[in-house]
């Protein structure tokens, strides 16, 4: 089987397919989501919508679809995650590419609480609500990039989906040491990590999580969760609703009957999961 990495939207996507050109269709698939669904590109149909906010906006079917599956995430979840948080994700400093985020001086007033919905091809947000599609868009481009056939495995930055029975994934804790070897056969997976990308506000660390429920980072004693389910995109909401849990994020994602297996690293570097997972020695 052939392994290819490239970057693209935000992260370095990886495939594993059989045959050498099915890295150029899978390179393209992820260009044509980016560049409907990025919150970085000003001329991405995403930002049109963003810049118009309160209006009534039809969409395209690809961006549609992705909402439709950002719709299904917030059901998922009981509002755990929600697309709608780019208002409090823009307030906290993330208002441009990671690498150019800057400590803000001061705490930021609070959001309003995202209020959003979706119906056939049209959309209606509050005016005070801004959507952010990376890790809907991530995980549900890799489910589709393999159901379509253009790869057997494809993960963006993570977010991992596998038509191959025989795949497995080594999960690494914040400090690159083994946390657990995990079969994910034919499904999906994907970490969410508080400890990757953060930055000062008001003289504290943020990270770019966002609790839907307060508008603001997360405060968790989770420093990674990561989710095994059907799909990445699953996967994707699983993993991040673990985090925004807490200390009952375990719990709540063995109370989660779509989720087949959850591993959450400790502030401390403990390492528990939910049963049937071997954890590294």
């Amino acid at each position: 089987m052939i392994h290819e990495t490239f970057p693209a939207m935000g992260t370095e996507i990886e495939i594993w397919a059989d045959e050498p050109g099915d890295e150029r269709a899978v390179r393209d698939w992820m260009e044509e989501v980016e560049r409907v669904c990025s919150r970085f590109r000003p001329d991405s149909e995403l930002s049109r919508i963003n810049s118009a906010p309160g209006e009534i906006h039809r969409l395209s079917p690809l961006l549609a679809s992705v909402l439709k599956a950002a719709d299904q995430v917030r059901t998922l979840t009981n509002g755990l995650v929600d697309a709608g948080v780019g208002a409090a994700v823009r307030s906290w400093g993330y208002d441009r590419t990671f690498a150019e985020v800057e400590a803000l001086a001061e705490r930021p007033d609070p959001s309003l609480l995202p209020v959003w919905e979706i119906h056939d091809d049209r959309l209606r947000a509050d005016p005070s609500t801004i959507l952010d599609l990376g890790g809907v868009a991530k995980g549900w481009a890799c489910d589709r990039a393999v159901e379509r056939g253009l790869a057997t495995v494809v993960s963006a930055g993570g977010d991992l989906r596998s038509n191959d029975p025989d795949t497995t994934v080594t999960i690494l804790d914040p400090w690159d040491q083994i946390a657990a070897d995990v079969e994910v056969g034919k499904g999906g997976l994907a970490t969410s990590s508080i400890t990757r990308r953060r930055w000062t506000v008001g003289g504290r660390e943020a990270s770019h999580v966002m609790d839907p429920r307060t508008m603001t980072p997360v405060e968790t004693p989770i420093l990674s969760a990561t989710v095994i389910t059907a799909t990445a995109l699953e996967a994707e909401a699983g993993a991040k609703a673990t985090l925004v849990m807490g200390e009952d994020g375990l719990a709540w994602a063995s109370s989660q009957d779509w989720i087949r297996a959850a591993i959450v690293v400790w502030h401390d570097g403990s390492v528990y999961a939910t049963s049937g997972v071997e954890l590294a020695a």
